[in-house]
Order: structure tokens, then C-alpha cells, then sequence
């Protein structure tokens, strides 16, 4: 459950880089709901690529073919029903057997690389064209070609994808050639195999070579030994059969002399007993010379060291003898030339100024050519600046251009791919569905949405009509209204004014003034009030009735919203997400037991 939780998760945090501003969360993808899904879906659908390249992520080529074509092959197997031996057909031998199963066993493979090349010599040519085994003949079973096969082909892929490695971080650096990088880096491995052979071979003269006092070793192991063109040697067949030397592993001739003793013809028993007694005879000399050897190879170390360091002691004082042997040659020099010391003091002042005097020609000389040098030695670090920054700067732009065609051949192979599985997925595609019936259904398609479109103007038409006519009958209201007003004033004075002596008076203001005759007037104000009452009557019945439309539409909102929560299933969402929550506390408490059980 923890993993399902974290897995929702990471896929709620994608959809949100994506930029999906709806409602998502792991509940979304762990107790989907159809709507949601669907919006989810539309929205991803649409950040798919639209134009001709395709998504860099989505599998292509050859092996997402391959990979389709065994796991077709695995559900058509997997359909079968299992039958028993005796009843299987052959295409069920072929699938059930468990005797076609065989070991992932690689075996050494020899291929002919490219004949075009011109570094390819003229008889590895001709071995490949003539003498080389197909790669079939090449492997003592059949059932490890296809292993060897892969092997072959993965190790080569990685070793050029090693190759391109080290060449773009360390061969570009170097400012070499392939060839000339592939050659110093062979002289460099040769070097140290010959270092690394040298000091095996140092070592082993230590350990093994025998010094002075080995002499007596030495010859007492050469009586065992067996010349060639000897014939003054007796003893059986035994001791002329093996040749015995003190670099031979004690062991391993032990082993070689029982093996000879085992191949050997039967004889009487004589000359057994006296085999097995010279047998054991040689095996405790054996035993004691092997103990000898271990013994001599510890006091040769020893001796080596005091070599070492007598060796050493030797130099120290030599270098010491040199420099007292320079101090009396320099003292004795000085003491041949006291008696005559006022004619020697002169030569040696006169020598001293001479000195002094090419000292200081030697100097100008140096001044002038040091000037010189100085100037060209600017003059050329300069140069070797701009020829540092030019070529990084063709460095550079030889790195760009390698990445380029890198990327570009990446490309071209996986379009090529792209292609390849399209024509797969083409030719895998029934032909006997025609052309005209995908015509028909989207030329279906396009008059239904063409008929939506009509209806949808028809309804915004309609729409626009029945906003203009109530804005119509909201003025015409008002308009009624105001007329209406004066005419009750006018009528209401002309009215009550017919009823007395005032006639010509009461006309005469109720045209001149008739909110003065509504004010002074009780009929007539009372008819203006219940005009009034009713203009706001009327008013609020239209505000109620906009108001029931407002509240009929929140009404069929709120509807649609309760239908959208119910078809997201809420509450047994929640259910479930109590459950999970439970089943990852009983997980956690799990794991926390475990720790410190642990």
C-alpha cells in the first residue's frame, strides 16, 4: 500500500509540472473516478506532441518489435491448455518440452572484421576468406550459439562504447590522432607489462637464485640429474625416465614420478620392491632438500639485506672520501705555493683581475643576448597564448560538432527505427477493411459536429433575441410608467374639478402643476400612491422572477455538482482511504517491530 501510495504520488507531481490545474492527488489514479479520469486523460492527450517529431521517450525500433513479438508469442503459448506428454502434438513438444531448455553457456567466438581496411594484413585476409570456420562449426554444442552469439555482440558494443568515452574525455584533451592515441597508450601498457616483468623476474633471483653457500645444494641436486648423451648413469628405468633439477616444484615431481610409476610395465617382484624402495628413498631425500631450500632461501633474504646495507655504508663512506681527497688536493696546492708567495700573490691578482675583466664582458654579453631573449620569450608565450586560445577554441568547436553528429546519428537511427516499426505495424494491420468506410465515418463525424455548431449559433441567436426584447419591455416599462404618471395626475385633477364651481381653475392647474393638485387633492393623491404601489409591485415581481431563474440555475448546478461527487464515489473513496491508512499504520508498526527486533 506504501508503494501504490508513493507511486500516486509521483504521478499527481507530474501532472502538476505538467501543468494540469485541476483537483489531482494519489486518490485520482488509486479510486479513479470517470470524469476525472477523463479530464486527466484530455489533458495529457493534449500535450502530446502535434507536429511531425515524435515524444523521445516512446519506444521504438527493433527491440519494441521484438519485445511485441515474444510477448504475442508467450500469450499464444500461455492460451494453450496443458497437455501430458503422451498426448502433446508437436508444436505442444516444442512449447511444453523441458527438454529444448538448455544453460546459458558462452564459448569463445573467432569473426572476420573488416576486409577493406588497409591496416588488415594480406594473410589474415586470406585466413578469413578461406580458412576460417563458420561461427556454427566453431562451438561444440548447438544449444550455446545464440549465448555466445549475445556475448560476442555485448561485448563489443560495450567496448566501443569505452572507446568514445575515453576518447571525448581524455583523447580530445590529448590533441592527438586516434591512431597515434591507440599507439602511445599501447606503448604505455607495454612499458609497464615490462616493468611489472622485470620486478617478478628481481624477485624471483632474490628468492630462488643460490648464492655462495648453495654450492654444496647444487651439487649434491646434480647427481639426480640425468644428462643427455650419458651413458655411464645406472640405475632402472625409473630414474632415466624423469629429470630431476632444484627449480622443479618438490610436489609436482612427486606427482610426475608416481605417474611414471603407474605407466610402467609389471614386473617381477624384485624389481618392484626395489622401485618402491628407491621410491621412498628419493621422496625423503626429497622432503629433506625441499626443507633445505626453505632453510637457504631465508639466510640468502638475510644476506641480501646486509648486502643492502653494506652497500649502502660503502657508498656514504666513499662520497666522504671523495670530499676529504678534493680538501687535500686544494690544501696541498696551497702549500706548494708558500715559498714563493709574493710572486704567486701577483699572478693570482693578476689572474683575479683578468677574471674580473671577462667577468664583466661576459656580463654586457649576457645583458645584450638576455634583452634579446627576453623580447623573444614575450614575444613567443604570446604567441603560444592565442595558439592555446585558438586551439580551445577549435577544441571547443570540434567537441560541438562531435555532439552533433552524435545526436544527429542518434536521430537518423531513431527514425530509422520509428520507420521500421511503423512498416511493422502497417503490414501487421488488416487489409480488408476499406478506405471509404474511415472516410465515411469521418465525414460522419464532421456533419455532426457541423449540425452541433448550427444548434449552438441557433441558441446563442435565440438568446440574443429574447435579451434584446426584454431590455425592450424593461424600457417600455419605464417609458409606461412615466406616461402613466402624468395622465394619472391630469385625469385626476380634470376629474374632481368637474364636480365643482372651481372648473376652469382646477383644469388650469392640473395643467399647470399636477404634483401640487396630487399633494393638495386625496382622490388624486391616493391614485398617485396606488400607482406607485403598483409600479414597485411590479418591479419586485420581475426582481423575484429573475431571482427564480438565478436560483433555478444554482439549482441545476448544485444537481450537476452532487451528480459529478456521486459518479466520484466520495464517500466509498474515503472508506477505501481509511482502510489504505490503516493498512500502512499496521505496515509501519510492522517495519518498526522488525527494527528492533533487528
Amino acid at each position: 500500500m506504501s508503494a501504490r501510495f508513493r507511486i500516486g504520488t509521483s504521478l499527481a507531481q507530474a501532472c502538476q509540472d505538467l501543468g494540469y490545474t485541476g483537483e489531482v492527488g494519489y486518490q485520482t489514479f488509486l479510486y479513479s473516478s470517470e470524469p476525472d479520469i477523463r479530464a486527466l486523460l484530455i489533458f495529457l492527450a493534449e500535450k502530446l506532441p502535434r507536429h511531425s517529431h515524435e515524444d523521445a521517450h516512446q519506444p521504438a525500433g527493433k527491440s519494441a518489435v521484438l519485445q511485441r513479438e515474444i510477448a504475442t508469442k508467450i500469450k499464444q503459448q500461455l492460451a494453450l491448455p496443458w497437455l501430458p506428454p503422451s498426448c502433446r502434438t508437436a508444436a505442444a513438444k516444442r512449447s511444453q518440452s523441458l527438454c529444448r531448455l538448455h544453460r546459458f553457456h558462452v564459448q569463445p567466438l573467432s569473426l572476420a572484421g573488416d576486409s577493406s581496411s588497409k591496416s588488415i594484413s594480406p594473410e589474415r585476409k586470406e585466413y578469413w576468406e578461406k580458412y576460417l570456420p563458420f561461427v556454427s562449426m566453431q562451438l561444440p554444442h548447438a544449444y550455446s550459439l545464440a549465448a555466445s552469439l549475445l556475448e560476442r555482440n555485448t561485448s563489443d558494443l560495450s567496448a566501443v562504447q569505452e572507446w568514445e568515452a575515453e576518447w571525448k574525455s581524455q583523447g580530445l584533451a590529448s590533441r592527438l590522432s586516434p591512431e597515434e592515441y591507440r599507439s602511445r597508450k599501447r606503448q604505455r601498457l607495454q612499458k609497464r607489462i615490462q616493468d611489472q616483468l622485470r620486478q617478478c623476474r628481481q624477485h624471483h633471483a632474490e628468492n630462488h637464485l643460490p648464492g655462495p653457500s648453495t654450492q654444496d645444494l647444487v651439487d649434491m641436486l646434480k647427481t639426480f640429474t640425468v644428462e643427455e648423451g650419458t651413458d655411464n648413469n645406472k640405475g632402472s628405468r625409473f630414474t632415466h625416465a624423469q629429470k630431476f633439477t632444484h627449480r622443479q616444484d618438490p610436489q609436482v615431481l612427486t606427482e610426475q614420478m608416481q605417474r611414471v610409476a603407474e605407466n610402467l610395465p609389471k614386473k617381477d617382484t624384485q624389481d618392484a620392491q626395489a622401485e618402491q624402495e628407491e621410491l621412498s628413498s628419493l621422496q625423503q631425500q626429497i622432503e629433506h632438500i625441499e626443507q633445505d631450500i626453505q632453510a637457504l632461501a631465508e639466510s640468502t633474504k638475510l644476506l641480501h639485506l646486509t648486502i643492502n646495507k653494506v652497500e649502502e655504508e660503502a657508498d656514504k663512506l666513499q662520497k666522504q672520501c671523495d670530499e676529504k681527497a678534493n680538501a687535500v688536493k686544494v690544501k696541498k696546492r696551497a702549500v706548494e705555493l708558500l715559498p714563493d708567495a709574493e710572486n704567486n700573490l701577483a699572478k693570482l691578482q693578476v689572474m683575479v683581475d683578468g677574471s674580473k675583466q671577462r667577468m664583466a664582458s661576459l656580463v654586457g654579453q649576457w645583458e645584450t643576448h638576455r634583452v634579446r631573449l627576453a623580447d623573444e620569450y614575450s614575444e613567443m608565450k604570446r604567441l603560444q597564448q592565442e595558439k592555446e586560445v585558438e586551439s580551445s577554441r577549435w577544441m571547443k568547436d570540434v567537441r560541438d560538432l562531435y555532439d552533433k553528429i552524435r545526436a544527429a546519428a542518434d536521430e537518423a537511427k531513431r527514425k530509422e527505427d520509428l520507420y521500421k516499426q511503423l512498416v511493422s505495424e502497417y503490414e501487421s494491420l488488416p487489409k480488408d477493411v476499406s478506405r471509404a468506410a474511415y472516410t465515411q465515418r469521418i465525414l460522419e463525424i464532421v456533419s455532426n459536429i457541423k449540425k452541433q455548431k448550427e444548434d449552438i449559433t441557433k441558441i446563442l441567436s435565440d438568446t440574443k433575441d429574447l435579451q434584446k426584447e426584454i431590455n425592450n419591455l424593461t424600457g417600455k416599462v419605464d417609458r409606461t410608467f412615466v406616461v402613466t404618471d402624468e395622465l394619472v395626475f391630469k385625469v385626476g385633477s380634470t376629474f374632481i374639478s368637474f364636480s365643482g364651481y372651481w372648473f376652469v381653475c382646477t383644469l388650469t392647474c392640473s395643467v399647470l402643476s399636477p404634483a401640487k393638485d396630487a399633494k393638495k387633492d386625496e382622490p388624486v393623491r391616493k391614485v398617485y400612491k396606488y400607482l406607485a404601489a403598483l409600479h414597485e409591485n411590479c418591479s419586485q415581481l420581475i426582481q423575484t422572477i429573475e431571482d427564480t431563474g438565478t436560483i433555478l440555475r444554482e439549482i441545476r448546478d448544485l444537481e450537476e455538482q452532487i451528480e459529478t461527487e456521486a459518479a466520484k464515489k466520495t464517500v466509498s473513496n474515503l472508506q477505501k482511504i481509511l482502510e489504505d491508512y490503516k493498512a500502512i499504520k499496521q505496515e509501519n508498526a510492522l517495519l518498526l517491530s522488525r527494527m528492533r527486533d533487528t
